[in-house]
């Protein structure tokens, strides 16, 4: 159902398109729209693809507020270790993995782990009940 209503709301948008003038404060929206339809009907063909936003909005808003404190990294390289360990947690939280015990199971094993097996430190890889495979 959601194919068809999707469809015709593209042929709408097209006829709409067609009677507006480019300085229609309508244009603008409606041309952004189909150029970027493909993203829009991805979710025809994925059933995961999410329709809006909201979830990657909602996981940054923790971030956001701390913005501010951002400011005083003190120096570029304090703002870029910043970045790369936020980039860590907040990899960990879209893993369903608890961040602060996957960095100290990581950070305690890394020294040992192979360079062969380091792959199996990556949130999506990683399970505390693990390490003795690792380290064989």
């Amino acid at each position: 159902r959601s194919r068809q209503i999707v469809e015709e709301l593209r042929i709408w948008l097209g006829e709409q398109r067609l009677t507006l003038s480019r300085s229609a404060t309508v244009a603008k929206p409606i041309d952004y729209m189909l150029r970027r339809w493909d993203g829009f009907a991805a979710f025809l063909d994925d059933g995961k693809a999410c329709l809006s936003n909201n979830a990657a909005e909602r996981s940054l808003r923790g971030f956001a507020l701390g913005r501010k404190a951002w400011l005083f990294a003190g120096s570029s390289r304090g703002a870029e270790r910043a970045a790369a360990m936020v980039t860590l947690i907040q990899t960990a939280k879209l893993n369903d993995v608890d961040p602060q015990a996957w960095l100290a199971d990581v950070l305690a094993r890394i020294a040992e782990t192979p360079q062969g097996k380091l792959d199996q430190l990556l949130p999506w890889n990683w399970c505390a009940a693990s390490t003795a495979a690792i380290a064989a």
